[in-house]
């Protein structure tokens, strides 16, 4: 008599799968797919039980994102939540993660704030970015360009300001650049150009550019429709890799001085994984063309993370979502896409990457981010 299968283990995923032009949420589900293909084909997870993924769509709405938790955390055998792009969502989730005990994995928003606040034992664990690393790459990458004087653009969200916040840390480390005070926007501004020429005005010869694809795109078609308005060196925040950014931009971006802070490239992968992730790939989709990924920092961040995930639940013996948070401190080494973890977390370090992973890239015509050679 044939053996009911064991209930699957699900994981949840909390996306802005609605936002105009976003590609981010549909990389993050993709690196997960990969690596949970992977872990049921070896068989699961506690000896035998497959994972399933749960999706919703915060729109990036903070209050959809708390709701969409609640929601998560009503489903029995849910063990964790992986949150998506918008810090502004994942720091209003905080309360609410800690309150309902559910490990909550970051694998794209930036804000400090997101691993580094008073909630103890703390549920949220990183495989992505902080702001806290890349302010300081970015004021190098002005430096490397000569740049003497730079200014900012802000989006008046949580994110900006963890941005501010880590923008005037870095700047009491790196004397000998003249930072002005930034200039603080709202998303959905129809007007980006109006900041950059005042940036312009007051002797800017470079931009520090925090913002998303949507307003960062709306600036390059102003910028392409305003010959008069000089061209300064735009040093970007990865906000805009979530996006099909080339596509919104149209080919004014080309002409421009664009450069994108990153942690992951599928060029700059670690090998051994890599292969295995295109192996999966072409599985999955049918090509194994990792290049022409769309958001690639989602997706391998996400692929790292689901893995982790697998080795805490094992190691928990368990779907206790306070006994996985506990194992996700300690986990054994994991060779991974974005890194080796050695390990990925520990009680005091919740954040798996560290400075060392940020880069900068630029964008081909065809929308490939390419890393820039230093």
């Amino acid at each position: 008599m044939a053996h009911a299968a064991p209930d699957p283990v699900l994981v949840g995923f909390d996306g802005a799968y609605s936002l105009k032009n976003s590609t981010s949420a549909q990389a993050i589900e993709l690196g997960l797919k990969a690596a949970i293909h992977e872990i049921n084909a070896a068989g699961g997870v506690l000896g035998g039980r497959l994972i399933e993924l749960v999706t919703k769509d915060n729109r990036s709405v903070p209050a959809r994102g708390i709701a969409n938790l609640e929601d998560f955390a009503a489903i029995p055998e849910l063990v964790a939540v992986f949150a998506g792009r918008f810090s502004p969502v994942i720091l209003q989730q905080l309360e609410h993660t800690h309150k309902l005990k559910m490990p909550l994995l970051d694998v794209w928003g930036a804000a400090d704030g997101i691993t580094d606040h008073d909630f103890d034992p703390s549920f949220t664990f990183r495989v992505s970015l902080k702001d806290s690393w890349a302010m300081p790459a970015m004021l190098e990458q002005a430096k490397n360009k000569n740049i003497r004087k730079i200014g900012v653009l802000l989006p008046n969200s949580g994110w900006g300001r963890s941005n501010d916040n880590a923008l005037a840390v870095a700047l009491s480390r790196a004397p000998g650049i003249e930072v002005m005070d930034p200039i603080w926007y709202n998303w959905g501004e129809g007007d980006m150009l109006q900041y950059y020429q005042s940036l312009l005005d007051a002797g800017a010869e470079a931009v520090l550019l925090v913002a998303i694809d949507i307003e960062a795109a709306l600036l390059v078609h102003q910028l392409s429709d305003a010959l008069d308005v000089p061209r300064v060196p735009i040093i970007s925040h990865w906000g805009v890799t979530g996006g099909d950014m080339i596509r919104a931009s149209g080919p004014g971006l080309m002409k421009l001085d664009f450069s994108v802070v990153q942690t992951f490239s599928f060029f700059k992968a670690m090998p051994g994984p890599l292969a295995t992730f295109q192996k999966t790939l072409g599985e999955l989709t049918g090509s194994d063309d990792v290049v022409s990924l769309k958001s690639p920092v989602g997706v391998g961040q996400a692929y790292d993370m689901m893995h982790l995930l697998a080795m805490a639940i094992n190691k928990a013996n368990s779907t206790d979502r306070t006994a996985i948070r506990d194992a996700l401190e300690n986990l054994d080494v994991y060779h991974g896409l974005v890194r080796t973890y050695e390990p990925a977390f520990t009680a005091q370090n919740h954040d798996a990457l560290s400075p060392e992973q940020v880069f900068f890239t630029k964008y081909r015509a065809d929308g490939v981010l390419v890393p820039i050679s230093q």
